[in-house]
């Protein structure tokens, strides 16, 4: 028998389930690769030229500036944004002050733009054509 913080766990049925929770966060993880240069041209391109995202210097990421009429307004949209993010457990950098709202992606697993990002912005970008009707 295993003792852990006061609860008695048999040792195999422990590693099992402590293994088994390593190996599919490597597998996720794994999952997740940087885009290659024809997915930069075919995918990432689109954004950079039609949307207004910009290469962040010195980093594999994309930021984007947006203007609302207001906070409330900003808020909103960081809060329907936030709730995909964490849906899709992919989550932006971002600043906010009144009614601008900076948002940078970049995806962590592989330090670098993943299929992940194209994804959000593109959902981000749809988001904002609603406040800008």
């Amino acid at each position: 028998m295993l003792t852990l913080s006061g609860f008695t766990k048999s040792a195999p049925l422990f590693y099992i389930l402590y293994y088994s929770r390593l190996y599919s966060t490597t597998i996720r993880k794994m999952g997740i690769q940087k885009l290659n240069e024809e997915e930069r041209n075919t995918l990432l391109s689109p954004l950079l030229t039609n949307s207004s995202w910009e290469l962040v210097q010195n980093r594999d990421a994309i930021k984007k500036n947006f203007t609302f009429k207001d906070f409330n307004e900003a808020f909103g949209f960081m809060s329907r944004i936030a709730l995909r993010a964490d849906k899709v457990d992919h989550h932006p950098e971002w600043f906010n002050v009144y009614n601008r709202v900076e948002i940078t992606l970049a995806t962590h697993d592989c330090q670098g733009l993943s299929q992940r990002d194209v994804d959000l912005a593109k959902f981000i970008d749809n988001v904002y054509a609603t406040f800008t009707k």
